[in-house]
């Protein structure tokens, strides 16, 4: 009898696998390998994808709880059941998040003469310097609200500081409400630095929590305060516009942004001094039920402290520095559109410099013999190299056209920004296709030359964005293959004009070809293992979640196809399982860097068919998505993805994690004593030669 595939037992559930992410990225914190300032970024970075979780994950069950929605997804876990395991999970994590803090992190700071110095602890002197800094930086922007009939519980930002304060006596209007409110008002920094005279070491931080509770009495004059209580709301902020219906999209956007801050509560945070009574109203206030309410011991927005590393100058507690190499075709010729012409250019950020990206978009910004510049725009951020050239070409009287993608999800205000600078500049901004995200990464050049017109294309896997090119790993390509130029120029046109969708020589592409293409390779590595012959598939991305590639991959094990998935997050196969997956890995790594790359990988009889792409195996991007995963044809640049693309992360046993049949992630462990390092070994590689 054939296996089900639909089984549920076959599948993990996607909300709990991302949990398990956050849990390995906050192992990274719990390493003690790890430079100490670098283990309090991995800390803040989990409390930001926590937020994010809660903000979309989170929020979207609970609508579907909200409608008594019992659809299940292939786990067969409801929206309920889903939320329970989900809260149980999320609850244990976050206290060890903040064990970590508290017992590790902050005492091993405080030992390199870093403190973060709490009320009871301040002598006179840091008495004295608190009290002055509140009367002069925070009491003139505070409004304090006292709860009464003309004063209902304020509107509260989604994730702002807020104090809840306790109080008893009777104002100068004989009013006892018992309860008053204190936003603090983003202006205010959330973390202090402390005169090094005064703190008594180079580097001492107060909390504006601190200071506050040291001084709310001052708010509120001839009154007794019982307690004050820091809390944070997290609120659904998942944009809805409703794209057929708009005749704007830009518009409509913007109107929807504001509303992202009021969205409907999901989580509230209180600190663990918060009173029983307390915590019982701002649940009530905020609607939301006990298994919502997050007691935590410290701040209730670790993100805050994300910027320490930043001020404090100890490069020896932080990862060592590096200098991003260059291919050796681009290291002595400054004319990139010379050296793309000569061969296909392959670069591995960050462990290669991302400057040739930004150096192509302006020297073709600059060169009076290119006509064109097309452009995709996903996430670039809020200061641009590479906008400011597209700015600039179009000023100068070059046809630019930029694909800006108005719901790129927390990056919308800047793309909305970039998109009015960019039209009033002369360029051409259209904002894809109604419906479907323009996640594809593509610049395409079109330059005159003697021969006549040349394209020159650009295609990655990540965005383009300088800052997150030295922070995430991914792969670009420059070419002027013909084939692939006319290619992307082809989903250019689908993007900004109308039409039917051309045939595509090598490029694939989601929502059309995308998928099939991928389920076709899949089946032909089944095929070559059915005939006896080699059949191997190796896939590095972020998440694979889509169920008809799951059960092909399953299919695929089946037949005895070797396959190695490095899925850095969100993971919904099971390894392992005798007769349907025995011959799948599933590896994860975490470390220095994000890993963001997208590679597939298909042993096809031994041509070894590889392809870079954006898109990972998910719903969104095979099905609501402009996506393309682009081949890579040179022989040597082949070889050079496997050797730093795939093989190093299949050998690492520092940062990798291995799932087992539960679907649970255990640590692989060295042999012999050998450690290996895939991010270390390719900063090695990446290194300039002496």
């Amino acid at each position: 009898m054939p296996p089900n595939f639909d089984a549920p037992e076959l599948y993990l559930n996607r909300e709990l696998a991302q949990l398990a992410f956050n849990a390995r990225v906050l192992a990274q914190a719990e390493d003690a390998n790890v430079p100490v300032l670098e283990r309090l970024k991995f800390l803040c970075i989990v409390s930001n994808n926590l937020d994010e979780f809660f903000e979309i994950r989170v929020a979207g069950l609970k609508e579907q709880i909200k409608y008594n929605s019992s659809v299940s997804g292939p786990d067969g876990l409801t929206p309920r059941l889903a939320f329970k395991a989900i809260a149980q999970q999320a609850h244990a994590l976050v206290a060890r998040q903040y064990a970590l803090l508290n017992d590790g992190i902050l005492p091993e700071l405080a030992q390199q003469a870093i403190r973060f110095l709490r009320r009871t602890q301040w002598n006179a002197a840091q008495s004295q310097w608190v009290k002055e800094y509140f009367f002069r930086e925070v009491m003139p922007v505070l409004t304090p609200i006292g709860l009464d009939p003309a004063h209902p519980f304020p509107r509260v930002l989604n994730k702002s500081l807020n104090f809840a304060v306790e109080l008893e006596g009777k104002d100068a209007f004989g009013r006892n409400s018992g309860t008053a409110i204190v936003q603090a008002p983003r202006v205010l920094p959330r973390v202090i630095r402390m005169p090094a005279a005064v703190a008594g070491c180079e580097y001492g931080f107060v909390f504006l929590s601190s200071v506050l509770h040291a001084h709310v009495g001052e708010l509120f004059t001839g009154m007794n305060v019982k307690g004050c209580y820091q809390f944070r709301v997290t609120r659904n902020s998942d944009l809805f516009v409703d794209e057929e219906e708009v005749k704007n999209l830009r518009e409509a956007l913007q109107g929807e942004l504001s509303h992202r801050h009021f969205g409907n509560a999901v989580r509230l945070e209180v600190a663990d001094n918060c009173s029983p009574e307390m915590a019982a109203f701002l649940l009530s206030q905020f609607e939301l039920a006990p298994e919502d309410l997050y007691q935590v011991h410290g701040l209730v927005n670790l993100v805050r402290l994300m910027q320490v590393p930043l001020w404090v100058d100890r490069p020896d507690l932080k990862y060592p520095g590096f200098v991003p190499g260059l291919p050796a075709s681009l290291a002595k010729d400054g004319d990139l559109f010379a050296a793309i012409r000569r061969q296909d250019i392959l670069l591995h950020h960050p462990f290669q410099s991302f400057a040739p990206v930004i150096e192509f978009i302006q020297q073709a910004a600059r060169d009076p013999q290119v006509l064109s510049i097309k452009q995709t725009v996903y996430r670039t951020g809020t200061d641009s190299e590479i906008m400011e050239a597209l700015i600039e070409a179009a000023r100068s009287g070059k046809e630019v056209t930029v694909v800006v993608e108005l719901l790129a999800r927390f990056d919308e205000e800047a793309n909305i920004n970039w998109a009015q600078r960019l039209e009033q500049a002369g360029a051409h901004v259209v904002y894809g296709v109604v419906g479907h995200k323009t996640h594809a990464k593509m610049v395409l050049v079109v330059r005159r030359e003697e021969e006549g017109l040349q394209r020159y294309v650009h295609l990655g896997t990540g965005n383009y964005h300088p800052r997150t090119a030295r922070l995430y790993t991914d792969f670009g390509l420059f070419t002027v293959h013909p084939e692939i130029c006319a290619d992307a120029a082809n989903v250019f046109m689908q993007l900004t004009g109308l039409g039917k969708a051309g045939k595509l020589l090598h490029l694939w592409q989601s929502p059309f070809t995308l998928q099939a293409k991928v389920l076709a390779a899949i089946r032909n590595e089944i095929a070559h293992a059915k005939a006896g012959k080699k059949a191997r598939i190796i896939a590095k991305m972020n998440a694979l979640v889509e169920e008809e590639t799951i059960k092909a991959l399953y299919e695929a094990s089946q037949a005895g196809v070797q396959i190695d998935l490095i899925i850095r997050g969100v993971c919904a196969l099971k390894p392992g399982i005798p007769d349907i997956s025995a011959h799948i890995r599933v590896r994860s790594l975490v470390g220095r860097f994000l890993e963001h790359s997208r590679i597939y990988y298909f042993h096809n009889g031994g041509e070894e068919d590889i392809y870079l792409s954006s898109a990972d195996w998910m719903h969104r991007n095979l099905y609501r998505r402009i996506e393309v995963a682009f081949p890579v044809l040179d022989p040597k640049l082949k070889k050079r993805v496997v050797k730093e693309g795939l093989m190093p992360y299949l050998k690492d046993n520092c940062q990798a994690w291995e799932m087992t049949l539960s679907g649970d992630y255990m640590r692989p462990g060295s042999r012999r004593g050998k450690r290996y390092c895939a991010q270390t070994e390719l900063l090695d590689l990446a290194k300039p030669a002496k």
